[in-house]
């Protein structure tokens, strides 16, 4: 259990040190503080993960990765301490997660072709694709003596 929440503390750090230099930062910031505070010392929690942005902003600006590693591990470890001292608070942890996490496609995103035109003469643009769709659905071609 405990390299669970090891995992889970260590994935929360990578995702929320990620968003401290996004535009969503300002409604993940909250949630984080909630979470971290469990009630009760939200406000604090809130001040410190500002600190930490505004460090992490200056590390980033310097190329300085040594000193945004070190805001990545600070978080780490407080979020670890929060899941050892309420085992509990992993589904809610990873249920925010789950509602950051960006959503990814059931299939493959990119299809791949190698064609070649060889010879002949063309003045105008060729198009080769797997699927040229309009959003026109159409009927299937029927050939000789399909009824």
């Amino acid at each position: 259990m405990e390299a669970e929440l090891t995992a889970l503390a260590a994935s929360g750090a990578t995702t929320f040190v990620g968003l401290m230099a996004t535009e969503a930062w300002s409604q993940v910031r909250g949630r984080l503080a909630g979470f971290l505070g469990r009630g009760e010392d939200d406000e604090v929690i809130d001040a410190e993960l500002e600190e930490s942005r505004a460090e992490l902003t200056a590390a980033r600006a310097e190329d300085d990765e040594e000193a945004a590693a070190d805001i990545e591990a600070e978080w780490r470890n407080r979020l670890r301490r929060t899941l050892r001292a309420d085992p509990e608070a992993a589904g809610e942890l990873r249920a925010i997660l789950a509602e950051l996490a960006p959503r990814q496609p059931s299939g493959p995103a990119v299809a791949i072709n190698h064609n070649t035109i060889s010879g002949g003469h063309y003045n105008a643009p060729v198009i080769m694709a797997q699927w040229v769709n309009d959003g026109v659905r159409s009927t299937p071609r029927r050939g000789p003596g399909d009824a």
